[in-house]
């Protein structure tokens, strides 16, 4: 039986069993995130769990007709999988949902007739089956979305849930953590920069430690996204999607240029292929926000987009890169190299936020003519919009952080690299293996 480390949707989870006003749950996020896995844990708290995998079991689509009666369903697939389906001590989960629409739609009647059992269901691509669903889970369904180790979770993972309290609990800007623990953590650091957070990766380099093992890993899980690009739509080429993936990590950190695709790609196509991407959650919009106030989403110009890839371990094997490319790299050029410090740094944003939402990430760029400002996130904070920039040491300009400060009327803006935590000059230092204090 595979060893499962805890993360942070299992709180979610555990909140959601004991809602009192739970709804059926959909755990959305990109293929091999760790869904089931966690789903199967929470399942271990309850007397009995009924998992129904609609890809392998094809045949169990019949069940789910028209008129449907989830009490009865319940009776048949209690019947199939001999185990009790009783309100309050089973987990019913619906794996690989997205293979049914109608499998689908039968969560609006779980919350109708029978909102006393424990229903969750989860699936990849699902975006895809819900947008021909537009209406179906609105008030209905309650969605929590699932993402790829967090560095703590990866610190976890490996014994060291002492140290992230510490680090979680006690440092901040004017109280760092010692030295030999904030070498520690930069070691590790550059580790999780090449394993990055898909749960093999992180099982694998845990049993191994060997970075050439974890490559195969991440080699696997690309291929398997490849296969899924057929499945995507059929007036879209696979080949697209795939230069466009690809093209989206070679612009790491940069706004988006259509014309870097490829060519004779037309950019229709390419806007086509960024959508079903993100869909996907292989990729995350960044989007220029005004940032004149709250909700940063309200003043967007998404004109003006970046795209992070879903993980930094992933997305080093498909650039081909070594790991010598990152574990002997200086200071400046380990944060610098194309822009993976600037993506760890809004991955791990979106993964200490709210599950309960979809991601979002936005960056503020100054659009006067001949402007060079532009800050790498603004996010809010304690509901006050804050700039968060990501440098190379002590040495890299604070100039674009300094204006958004001035005209954005700012207490502070954060800084975030390989320095250890500090403040100075209305900037609070955060060390880029702590941006869960950020969040939390």
């Amino acid at each position: 039986m595979k060893t499962y480390y805890k993360r942070h949707i299992d709180r979610y989870l555990q909140a959601w069993k004991i809602d009192p006003n739970r709804k059926p749950l959909l755990v959305r996020g990109a293929r091999q995130v760790g869904k089931s896995s966690a789903i199967r844990k929470l399942g271990e708290s309850f007397k009995y769990f009924v998992e129904v995998n609609i890809e392998k079991q094809q045949n169990i689509k019949s069940l789910f007709g028209d008129n449907l009666n989830v009490k009865l369903l319940c009776s048949q697939l209690s019947a199939i999988y001999n185990t009790p389906i009783v309100a309050g001590e089973t987990l019913l989960f619906f794996d690989e949902i997205q293979q049914s629409e109608r499998v689908i739609t039968s969560l609006r009647y779980f919350h109708e007739d029978y909102p006393e059992l424990h229903v969750v269901a989860a699936g990849s691509l699902l975006e895809f089956a819900l947008k021909e669903l537009p209406s179906f889970g609105v008030g209905r369904l309650r969605s929590l979305y699932m993402y790829p180790f967090s560095f703590d979770e990866f610190l976890m993972a490996q014994g060291l849930e002492m140290q992230v309290e510490y680090k979680r609990q006690n440092a901040s800007p004017s109280s760092p953590l010692p030295e030999p623990m904030h070498s520690e953590m930069l070691r590790q650091l550059r580790t999780f920069y090449l394993t990055g957070g898909m749960p093999e990766a992180v099982s694998v380099w845990i049993e191994t430690a060997d970075y050439k093992a974890v490559a195969t890993v991440h080699n696997d899980i690309l291929d398997t996204y490849q296969d899924d690009f057929g499945k995507y739509k059929t007036r879209i080429s696979p080949l697209v999607l795939t230069q466009t993936l690809k093209s989206a990590a070679l612009q790491a950190g940069n706004k988006f240029v259509f014309a870097e695709v490829g060519a004779g790609i037309e950019t229709s196509a390419v806007k086509e292929a960024l959508n079903l991407l993100s869909q996907a959650g292989l990729l995350i919009p960044v989007i220029h926000s005004a940032a004149n106030g709250l909700p940063l989403g309200a003043e967007v110009n998404p004109k003006y987009r970046k795209f992070h890839f879903i993980d930094t371990g992933l997305m080093q094997s498909l650039l081909g890169l070594q790991p010598t490319d990152i574990l002997l790299a200086n200071e400046t050029d380990f944060v610098n190299r194309g822009g993976f410090s600037e993506i760890f740094a809004g991955l791990e944003l979106v993964k200490y936020g709210n599950y309960l939402k979809k991601p979002e990430l936005y960056y503020w760029q100054r659009m006067e003519r001949n402007a060079q400002a532009e800050v790498d996130y603004v996010i809010s904070r304690g509901g006050v919009i804050t700039p968060v920039e990501v440098k190379a040491g002590t040495s890299g300009s604070m100039q674009s952080m300094y204006q958004f400060i001035a005209l954005r009327k700012c207490d502070y803006g954060i800084r975030t690299s390989l320095e250890p935590f500090a403040e100075y000059d209305r900037v609070k230092v955060f060390p880029l293996y702590a941006l869960s204090n950020v969040v939390g």
